[in-house]
């Protein structure tokens, strides 16, 4: 198989791949009800000669096509499903036809990309060309939890689905970077993400008679101050880090002369090794212990999200080497998501993995951010998605010898 049969093919199915992205921007839902989405999955994938599609696999909406083309190692291409609950601004042909839903995370580049990628697989299949097997797991649910607190990354990681797999990849849409430029950064590339609410206590009282209270209030300003502490003065700067409050609720806001018994803070941490990700909470433990000194209590909850996604350091050169090959107009860089969350992080975990993350820029200059209601990207992007999909799948097939083990995973 040629570099020149992949970038021409992919050329070929460009237009495809554009009518999927549309249709998809047009009909979002939201996660765990992305029936609709799945069924059109479905219907695309089942007319693909040699894929075998399931559906509710780990999750009633998920879909997972596979085909196999012989002995070989199995590889495995994740595209997540769900849209986010926001009003579309954008007054383009193909906006949102669901009030109050937008693909404004890229969701639905990453399902069109994934289905053109699975077009050129077919194809290689009918030929008698396929020497393994590739795995399309489309996704539900990576915007948001459920009322147990696990995302749709976290359902397929635990079903079985990835058990076979001995490589797998996913991409996500990058509208702050412009068309041409790819990034592949090894090792950790997305964030922890964590959450706290801490509730500290004193005594009530009448605002007029402060020193008859402990003001909670009075404690909230000290624990405030310090926190600013723990990245700037307790974490290593060479770390990526960050501790947000978000939210700072006292009283019930009706009377302007009642000292309130508790103030609550709420807010997120967001980290990258597992080292700072244990050290934010314990000095955050540390900085609330403070109101004790000032007579007061506190109450700390963590609730621990998305682990960070580890890009295996076996697997980013061979994406990098198929993409030099076959697009060395783009430009790779190493740089990481940032402190975003993703939940392809469970998967990552399972089997060695790597994400890249696709400049998408529109030629308009407009900043179409991530999760805004104006998001959109420069549609040229796909066909750079699809043939970094397929040149790295068939770089793996060829040399499956470049695969890491996956008893040797370090992460």
């Amino acid at each position: 198989m040629n570099d020149q049969w992949i970038t021409e093919h992919a050329k070929a199915y460009f237009q495809k791949t554009i009518v999927h992205r549309r249709q998809l921007h047009q009909h979002p839902e939201l996660s765990f009800h992305e029936e609709n989405t799945a069924a059109y999955l479905e219907a695309e994938l089942s007319q693909m000669p040699g894929m075998r599609v399931k559906t509710g696999v780990g999750l009633e909406t998920a879909v997972i096509a596979t085909i196999h083309g012989g002995d070989g190692p199995t590889i495995g291409i994740r595209a997540d499903m769900d849209a986010l609950p926001i009003n579309e601004a954008n007054q383009c042909l193909y906006r949102s036809q669901n009030e109050g839903v937008m693909h404004a995370c890229g969701h639905d580049a990453h399902m069109a990309i994934a289905l053109s990628v699975a077009h050129l697989m077919s194809e290689l299949w009918q030929r008698g060309e396929l020497l393994g097997t590739v795995r399309f797991l489309f996704q539900p649910a990576e915007e948001t939890t459920d009322r147990s607190g696990k995302t749709g990354g976290h359902y397929l990681a635990a079903s079985g689905v990835l058990d076979s797999l001995d490589a797998l990849f996913a991409l996500h849409v990058m509208p702050e970077y412009p068309l041409g430029v790819v990034l592949v950064p090894d090792g950790y590339c997305t964030a922890n993400v964590d959450e706290f609410t801490a509730i500290i206590k004193g005594k009530g009282g009448h605002g007029a008679y402060p020193h008859l209270s402990n003001d909670p209030i009075w404690m909230l300003g000290a624990v405030l101050q310090a926190l600013q502490g723990i990245v700037s003065r307790k974490t290593s700067p060479l770390e990526p880090a960050v501790v947000s409050v978000c939210h700072v609720t006292a009283g019930d806001g009706k009377t302007n002369n009642v000292i309130p018994s508790e103030a609550r803070l709420q807010g997120t941490f967001r980290s990258y090794s597992p080292e700072v990700r244990a050290q934010l909470v314990q000095q955050f433990e540390s900085v609330l212990s403070i109101v004790k000194s000032l007579g007061g209590d506190y109450q700390l909850l963590i609730n621990h999200g998305e682990p960070s996604v580890y890009n295996h350091q076996s697997l980013t050169p061979i994406m990098k080497r198929a993409i030099g090959r076959l697009l060395p107009e783009v430009c790779i860089r190493p740089d990481t998501f940032g402190l975003g969350g993703e939940d392809f992080a469970h998967m990552a975990a399972r089997v060695p993995s790597t994400m890249f993350f696709l400049g998408c820029a529109t030629e308009d200059g407009v900043k179409r951010d991530l999760h805004a209601p104006i998001f959109d990207l420069d549609e040229q992007s796909l066909l750079i998605g699809v043939t970094v999909f397929a040149g790295t799948i068939l770089e793996c097939l060829h040399h499956p010898e470049q695969i890491p083990d996956k008893k040797q995973m370090t992460c």
